[in-house]
């Protein structure tokens, strides 16, 4: 028997019958029955439907100190003086959606039930989640996209972001959308309101239907987005589109490789690269881009042609004798370090590093900074693989086989669950290898380093020239993306958490961000905007953490009232403990059919559905693999669903099979699209926690955007195995974990990242990384089943007679269960109805009647094996229905039907009364846009925060000749603030013959021309500090020109004059705005040209020229006042 586990209990927690109904608001809900069409309708104008999460994320336990830099008396002081007084007008219509309504013909007959209340809820594992109106572990957040129900997304899935300085755009699973930022905070439009999934989210704009898309990129200069599709082709998009309601087109679109296009980036240069599976990276010239956008849409074919054989592969560039330097890894990153103009290539353990102007490659190495010389093909089985495929089945001599049942159950066991484990274990080696190193995100900061994030939670820091500098790990879960904004680091974990670092790898802030993972991250419009695994986006201001997210979240807390929403459901749930017995119509009728009229969800658990040393054998080894149920699982599934009209009046939410226990729930049609995200999970308590003949099944969904538990569990039988039990409770709310989708929809779809895909497909233990069981983290729990706890005390004579008298208040005193729960040992603070039904176990099969209690040989004592118990979001019995205490739950009904006879346990069932309380995004998102405009403290530490330092530059005018380098001077005047800069080319333009230039044309993202080096682009400059850039002219004579891939032609550089501006743009660390600087490069070819110049404007030529003794490493920061003693001007 094994050790019971009890939670400490310092103080004695009372138990006993709460008699006290929940307090609720009276008026009528939206799903009762009784309501006539125009009532409701009338009802869900004033109150509309929505699935999505205020309170999804798990407050961290360990919010870091630098979270906010105000003292608690500041937030107080800030609460106090900023509170906004709703205005009366607002605050009528709110209360007018409870008290216009007329009370339902159901509510006034409504019997709330009293409870039994367990004893040692409340604290550990057993406390009910933190709710409030305003997540108060993480500042106040934009809701963009409201979390949508994992079933609403099936094939379109959200996958990347990108955002300009005006919108942010979304790729997906079916194609592209985008919003403009001047609708952030707009309440839905009633376009979006059609959309399953996009009811409560900001008016948007979608393209047709595509390719799925796998990666994004945003090119300023010509005003376009470039994407890279699983169909191989590369898209461009308009930023400024033609709407008029319908969805828009791409304009420039070819095929770019034979698989999926996995990355792509513009380079300082302004080429296209693009990577794809097998090592393979192409590049697409400016220059024949450029020409293809000037075609017309009736010349689109000739476009698409024109860059489909203009293409450079580099695979073949450098290949050499029949060995390629690269290794055959799918290019899953492409990064552009526009600072020193080179480009970042890799897979997850293997990376290149190239010149952007050259094409040349400069190193090769691995995730351990290792220089790689030459990577061997090989296709060589790893013979460790091949041990793992050697399972061997050994029989043993007649005279050592056992002929007992546990026996040959144990050895069939123990041998299909060995080669089922050994199936898992080579298909995740082949998947992912062993290394946890594995890189999933890669990212460049403004001070020119590169950032990779492991599967194993670290952070590795790289300078420019590809060598290892050092590694962080602040977080033990996977990092699947990077946003960078001034000094400041973004990072995203598959955990949902989301960590802000300053560019020396300290962490300034955590928090959690979702309840999924964060899968890709975008800065623009003054926030950062984080996607999540399941499709919501979120925007949190780029000042947090900090004073800001105090005075929003007491604002949004004072208005709560305006943005929150009421729902009723009921909930009927029943268990049946079947015996391995299958029941008839009418047996399901009385249990579920007559009582599914009056309720929206419909919830059955069964037990023992089958048994047998092989089935459970069979069952263990199923599990292993991802693999469930059963043709008697699959009858009884069918048979409830026919009992309930499904199809018609209700529908299958999700099931899960473990052996002999099953569950499943059903939704009415109409309340089916507030249901979703079913998730299922299983825990076998049976020898040595392995088999499912004693355990548990569960199934979780979002109902109204809150989450709701239902557990089937068969815990160990016998009187005298109390322990046991109370054992097996701990060991399944410990443990469940909710990992595996109900239904088969695949949620790891294309373009999310391995780490999400092996989190999803690993049988992890239900635990959060906080240390709390997933079950705890639910809004609402309920167990049923047959927990097998007994009568204790009495005979089975004197239980018959006190049965056979209905004297029930005595029995329930002999009750293990109550006796346990009271001394808080088991189902710690959750609550029953008070029974007033006769003991459900055990019955002679098809003997009706109190008489049919077990009169054989055993005369086992009657008990209440099967049960029914809850937890809602109350912590007192006195709560109301709040956003701080959001579900609260009565019980109408609890019984047991006793004229069904199929089986030797009656089935039970329970009829719960469900209020909801949430959150209404649309409304919610509007507030939010108010409060920012509206209050001054808010505008007056955005106008403070965004300060762009004050700086000057030593030149707006740069002559060059050949191979002439000058150097540019950029100060930072201010005393205590960092500058950030970012040089860019806004064109180049031919000097003509009269004088004239030609109108300048930008390049791809901003790029330089060949002939132009600029370095460093980027860079950091401390308070009163100088950062010298080089702007130097590099040879280059000739170009090549490819066609499919084969270089074919040169010819001569255009030796004409040329001009170029250059634009210097300076923001501070949280700037919004940005001040720039516009440097005119001139490159002259003829001597006449240079001689005239040379006489105009000698002086400010010479103080731009370099001599080689006063040349320095270039984009270090020094003092001022020492630059200026160590300047020479010839």
């Amino acid at each position: 028997m094994e050790e019971e586990r009890v939670e400490e209990d310092d103080g004695d927690f009372l138990a006993g019958l709460s008699t006290t109904a929940p307090r609720r608001k009276m008026h009528s809900y939206s799903q009762q029955l009784g309501v006539t069409s125009h009532d409701t309708s009338m009802r869900r104008k004033r109150s509309t439907m929505r699935k999505h999460s205020l309170d999804e994320g798990r407050i961290p336990r360990n919010i870091d100190p630098l979270y906010s830099s105000s003292s608690e008396e500041e937030s107080n002081s800030n609460s106090n003086s900023n509170s906004l007084s709703i205005p009366s007008s607002e605050r009528h219509e709110f209360m007018s959606q409870f008290l216009d309504r007329k009370p339902s013909e159901n509510f006034e007959d409504l019997k709330i039930l009293p409870e039994f209340i367990g004893s040692g809820g409340g604290k550990g594992i057993f406390k009910v989640p933190i709710r409030a109106a305003v997540h108060p572990g993480r500042p106040p957040a934009i809701e963009l996209r409201p979390h949508p129900l994992r079933e609403s997304q099936a094939g379109v899935f959200l996958r990347n972001l990108v955002c300009t300085e005006s919108q942010i755009w979304a790729g997906k699973e079916s194609g592209l959308r985008f919003w403009n930022f001047s609708d952030a905070l707009k309440p839905s439009d009633e376009r979006s309101k059609r959309l399953r999934g996009d009811e409560e989210a900001a008016p948007f704009h979608e393209s047709c239907h595509i390719s799925p898309t796998l990666c994004l990129i945003a090119d300023l200069a010509n005003r376009l987005i470039w994407s890279g599709h699983r169909d191989g082709r590369i898209r461009s998009w308009k930023m400024e589109q033609d709407l008029d309601g319908n969805s828009f087109r791409e304009g420039l679109t070819w095929h770019a490789h034979r698989g999926p296009v996995l990355s792509i980036v513009m380079t300082a240069y302004g080429d296209i690269w693009s990577g794809a599976e097998g090592g393979v990276i192409k590049i697409w010239p400016w220059e024949s881009v450029e020409k293809s956008l000037s075609l017309t849409t009736d010349e689109r074919h000739m476009a698409a042609l024109l860059v489909e054989r203009s293409y450079i592969d580099l695979r073949t560039q450098v290949t050499v004798g029949g060995v390629c330097s690269l290794p055959p890894v799918d290019v899953r990153y492409l990064v552009s370090d526009n600072s020193r103009a080179k480009v970042w290539s890799g897979g997850y353990l293997s990376f290149a590093l190239w010149d952007a102007r050259t094409k040349e490659l400069l190193k090769v190495f691995g995730i351990d900074g290792q220089v790689e010389n030459r990577i061997d093909i090989s296709s060589l089985q790893d013979p460790s693989v091949e041990d793992e495929m050697k399972v061997k089945f050994v029989s043993t001599s007649k005279k050592e086989k056992s002929h007992g049942p546990i026996s040959f159950f144990q050895r069939s066991r123990n041998a299909l669950m060995g080669a089922a484990d050994a199936v898992r274990r080579v298909a995740a080696k082949s998947a992912f290898g062993e290394d946890n190193r594995r890189t999933e995100a890669l990212i460049i900061t403004v001070d020119g380093m590169i950032w990779f994030g492991c599967a194993n939670g670290s952070l590795v820091q790289w300078d420019g020239n590809g060598n290892r500098l050092q590694e962080f790990h602040h977080h033990s879960f996977s990092v699947l993306c990077f946003c960078t904004f001034g000094t400041r680091l973004c990072v995203g974990y598959s955990s949902g958490t989301i960590q802000v670092l300053d560019l020396e790898g300290n962490l300034l802030g955590v928090w959690v961000a979702h309840n999924s993972p964060v899968v890709k991250m975008a800065v623009g419009g003054g926030y950062v905007f984080t996607l999540a695994n399941h499709g919501g986006i979120r925007g949190w201001n780029i000042t947090s953490p900090g004073p800001l997210d105090h005075i929003l979240r007491s604002e949004l807390t004072n208005k709560e009232l305006l943005y929150t929403k009421l729902e009723n459901l009921k909930i009927l749930v029943g268990t049946w403990n079947v015996g391995q017995e299958r029941a008839s119509p009418d047996s399901l009728i009385s249990w579920l059919g007559s009582a599914a009229s009056e309720v929206g969800i419909v919830v059955a658990g069964l037990q023992e559905v089958e048994m047998g040393a092989g089935f459970l054998a069979m069952a263990a080894a199923k599990e292993t693999v991802g693999l469930e149920g059963s043709a008697n699982g699959q009858w009884w599934l069918d048979a409830i669903g026919r009992t309930l009209d499904e199809g018609t009046t209700f529908e299958r939410v999700g099931s899960r099979q473990l052996a002999g226990l099953l569950i499943g729930v059903w939704a009415r049609k109409n309340l089916r699209p507030n249901i979703g995200d079913v998730d299922a999970a299983a825990v076998p308590c049976g020898f040595g926690r392995a088999i499912g003949n004693k355990g548990a099944v569960g199934l979780r969904i979002r109902v109204y955007d809150r989450l709701v538990c239902f557990v089937n569990c068969h815990f160990a039988a016998h009187l005298e195995a109390v322990n046991r039990r109370n054992s097996d409770f701990d060991h399944v709310y410990r443990t469940m974990g909710f990992s595996r989708p109900s239904g088969g929809l695949n949620v790891a779809s294309g373009g999310a990242s391995s780490a999400v895909q092996l989190l999803r497909g690993a049988n992890a233990v239900g635990i959060h990384d906080d240390g709390r069981p997933e079950l705890a983290e639910a809004d609402m729990v309920v167990f049923l089943g047959d927990f097998n706890y007994r009568l204790h005390g009495i005979s089975y004579d004197e239980a018959r007679d006190f049965v056979s008298q209905r004297c029930f208040d005595w029995l329930r005193e002999r009750d293990q269960l109550r006796s346990e729960m009271k001394a808080g040992k088991v189902f710690q603070g959750m609550r029953e109805g008070v029974i007033k039904f006769p003991p459900t176990y055990k019955f002679e099969r098809h003997q009706a009647g109190l008489a049919g209690y077990d009169s054989g040989e055993k005369k086992r004592i009657p008990a209440w094996c099967d049960r029914i118990l809850f937890r809602d979001s109350r912590s007192n019995s006195m709560a109301e229905c709040t956003l701080d205490c959001p579900v609260i739950s009565s019980i109408s009904q609890y019984e047991a039907c006793m004229d069904v006879t199929d089986s030797d346990h009656k089935p039970v069932r329970c009829i719960f009364s469900v209020d909801i309380s949430r959150v209404d995004e649309s409304i919610r998102r509007k507030e939010f846009g108010e409060i920012i405009l509206s209050n001054e403290k808010i505008r007056s530490l955005l106008k403070e925060l965004t300060n762009v330092p004050e700086t000057i530059i030593s030149t707006n005018n740069i002559i060059l000749q050949n191979q002439d380098t000058s150097i540019l001077r950029i100060t930072n005047k201010c005393g205590k603030e960092k500058a950030m800069f970012e040089i860019i080319c806004e064109g180049q333009s031919t000097i003509k013959e009269d004088g004239f230039t030609s109108e300048h044309r930008p390049r791809g993202s901003f790029g330089f021309p060949r002939w132009l080096e600029v370095n460093p682009a980027a860079g950091v400059i401390k308070p009163g500090q100088i950062a010298e850039v080089s702007v130097r002219h590099e040879e280059f004579h000739t170009l090549e020109e490819f066609i499919d891939g084969i270089p074919q032609n040169w010819w001569c550089e255009d030796t004409r004059d040329k001009e170029v501006v250059l634009m210097a743009k300076i923001t501070g660390s949280f700037s919004t705005e940005i001040r720039t600087h516009r440097i005119s490069v001139c490159h002259c070819f003829s001597s006449k040209s240079t001689r005239s110049d040379s006489k105009n404007n000698s002086k400010r030529a010479h103080s731009n020229q370099l001599q080689r003794s006063n040349f320095r490493q270039l984009g270090s920061s020094s003092d001022v006042v020492d630059d200026l003693h160590n300047l020479h001007i010839p």
